[in-house]
């Protein structure tokens, strides 16, 4: 995990949905397990905003990329 600053939080979190997540993830500490489900539901709002983009890209069906990545 990246550098992070610890900011103190005050947060009433349903314990019955804390247990299960981290049962599910079988994280050892409530901190760990709040820490990746963050980590995730930023990763599935980024993934959001590339699926947008499906249709909207020009599609070239000539381009044969295994050349363009021999260049490298």
């Amino acid at each position: 995990m990246a550098h992070c600053v610890a900011v103190p939080t005050n947060l009433e979190i349903d314990d019955r949905l804390l247990a299960k997540a981290r049962k599910a993830g079988g994280h050892k500490t409530k901190k760990a397990t709040v820490n990746e489900a963050l980590a995730e539901y930023i990763q599935r709002r980024e993934q959001r905003g590339v699926a947008k983009l499906f249709g909207s890209v020009v599609f070239e069906p000539g381009f044969n990329y295994k050349a363009e990545r021999n260049k490298r």
